[in-house]
Parts: C-alpha cells; structure tokens; sequence
C-alpha cells in the first residue's frame, strides 16, 4: 500500500501564508526601529502594520535629514543657512563651581 500522498491543488504553498520574503522586511522593520529609534521589539510587533510603515519611513527620513546635516557641517557651513556657531569669550559656559 502506497501511502505517499500527493496535492492535488495547483496552489503555491505561501498562498495561505506569507512569503519570506515579506517576513525578512517585517524583521529588517523591527531591527530599525529598535536600533536606530529605541523601540522595543513587543512594541513594534504590536504597532498596527500601516502605522509601523509609516514610523519606519519618518525614522529613515529623519536618519537622512541628521546625515545631510552633519555633512554640511563637516564641510563647514549648516545646513540651515545661518553661521556655525563657534563659542567665544561672550558665549562660553561657566566653569563648575567647587562647594
């Protein structure tokens, strides 16, 4: 008696499931969020999946935004326009008093 079963169904086995595709993004969202915005792992898990997009979009724009910013400052001028800021005799922080 044969007892190897064969499908019948024409179907792809992630037709009911999700490829991984899909999971490894899901796990590369998670990592993000987590490494570069402090989330906690039940905490993007348990974020609704459109609202997870959108904090990964927002982190990653603001992640370029930093970079733009510490290029320009790098090279000496600001990103923003006005002058760098360079701290002089008018501007310098006290010294710490000893009590």
């Amino acid at each position: 008696m044969n007892t190897k079963t064969t499908s019948h169904f024409p179907l792809q086995p992630t037709f009911f499931g999700l490829t991984s595709d899909y999971h490894e993004n899901v796990y590369e969202q998670f990592f993000f969020l987590k490494y570069h915005g402090g989330w906690g792992l039940m905490e993007a898990y348990n974020l609704p999946i459109r609202l997870r997009e959108w904090f990964v979009k927002r982190l990653l724009k603001k992640k370029n935004d930093e970079a733009e910013e510490m290029k320009a400052a790098a090279k000496g001028g600001s990103s923003k326009g006005g002058p760098p800021t360079t701290l002089g005799a008018g501007n310098a922080p006290s010294k710490p008093v000893k009590r």
